[in-house]
Parts: structure tokens; sequence; C-alpha cells
């Protein structure tokens, strides 16, 4: 739909088509959340693989290279949800994800999260135990924002001041 529709892009239209029609899609179910079988990985790169093509600017760099130029969604997703969550925007208890840290000790910031523990060996690819030291090495402004839009804004700034360190 995407190469039908639009006869030239860069990199800035790319990213905001990217976001809102394809992945999207990709994040539909846990599967794409946090996959683990090769199948998965493999169906989710062929689509990310296709749609990074579309953009000229992009065909010279390698798939991993083009990945990261538009990336970073993943895990800005991954915050906004832990932020609803935590905030009660979603009507589920995060307790049953993850648990506020007790031991304030030498934390720096703001209040950290810690994994639930369990026995089963399969739940280290659950989306409850990948976004805690995510959420944990964020600045006390992103996570402390007042709404979701100001979450994002906050965190697209911090995640901009880091690519102009770098």
């Amino acid at each position: 739909m995407v190469r039908r529709n639009f006869s030239h892009l860069d990199i800035a239209d790319f990213r905001l088509i990217y976001k809102t029609y394809i992945r999207p899609h990709l994040e539909f179910c846990i599967q794409a959340w946090s996959p683990h079988f090769v199948k998965d990985i493999e169906v989710m790169e062929r689509v990310q693989k296709a749609a990074t093509n579309l953009v000229p600017q992009l065909r010279e760099f390698s798939y991993p290279v083009r990945l990261k130029k538009i990336e970073g969604l993943e895990p800005r997703g991954d915050m906004i949800e832990v932020y609803k969550l935590l905030t009660r925007k979603e009507q589920i208890d995060y307790e049953q994800f993850f648990r506020l840290a007790e031991n304030h000790y030498g934390i720096r910031g703001h209040e950290k999260l810690t994994k639930v523990r369990s026995r089963l060996d399969t739940r280290k690819f659950f989306f409850s135990q990948k976004v805690v030291n995510g959420w944990n090495s964020l600045p006390a402004e992103v996570v402390n924002a007042e709404s979701v839009n100001s979450l994002k804004n906050a965190y697209d700034r911090s995640h901009q001041d880091m690519d102009d360190r770098s």
C-alpha cells in the first residue's frame, strides 16, 4: 500500500508513515511485542526490511543501519505502555507485571521498578521483564510527565539529545 500510494519518500515522511500504518500492524499481537521464536522474528524482519527499503536515501545502507535510522520506536512504545500502566490509564493492575522498588537507598532520580520473579524460564521474554531496565534508565522528567503526550515529547527530546551527543 505504501509503495503504491507514495511515489517519493524521505526519511521524515517515512517515519510518520511507518509509525502510523506499518508498526501498529506489527505490534498488534503479543508475539510482536517480544518475539523469541525464530519464525516470529523472521516474519517481522521481512516486513521491516521491505518497508525500510522504500526510502531512497536509506537504500545504500545495510538493513541494520536502515532500521537504526528510523527505529527507536519499539522502546518508545514500550515506555508509553509502562507509563499508561503505572498511571492507571489502562484498566490493568501494574503489580501483575512489576513492582515499585522497595530499597530506595542509593537510588537516584525517579522511583524504580523491579521485576516480578517467576519459576518459568520463558518469562524472561515477557513484556514485563524487558521494559524494567529501560524504564529505570529514563530521566526523571520523562517518567514524571503529566500526560501521555508530554511523556512522548519528553522521551523524544531525551533521545534526540542522546543522538546529538553521539
